[in-house]
C-alpha cells in the first residue's frame, strides 16, 4: 500500500483483520518486518522512495520470510495475540 508518507497506509491496512502492515523506508526494515513480525502487507512512501529503494525495498520484502527461531515465533505469538 503506498500514500504520501505511508502512515496512513499502515494505520488503515492494520484496520483490517489479519493484516500486518509494516511502513518500510529501506530494505533493513523490510526484511526486519518480515522476519522479526510477520508483517504481510508493505507500506511504503511516496514521497521518499525512489524507483532504486523501490527495488531495494520489494527484493527484501520478497525474499524475506518469518524468522524461525523461538524467541522471535513467540515474539509473533504475542503481536497475534494482541489482534484479538
Amino acid at each position: 500500500m503506498c500514500c504520501w508518507t505511508g502512515t496512513g497506509a499502515s494505520i488503515a491496512a492494520n484496520k483490517v483483520d489479519g493484516v500486518r502492515a509494516a511502513l518500510c523506508v529501506d530494505a533493513a526494515t523490510a526484511d526486519g518486518a518480515r522476519r522479526w513480525n510477520d508483517a504481510n502487507v508493505l507500506a511504503l512512501s511516496l514521497r521518499l522512495t525512489s524507483d532504486r529503494l523501490l527495488q531495494e525495498i520489494l527484493d527484501a520484502w520478497f525474499a524475506g520470510a518469518p524468522s524461525t527461531d523461538d524467541e522471535d515465533v513467540a515474539n509473533i505469538a504475542h503481536l497475534s495475540d494482541l489482534e484479538s
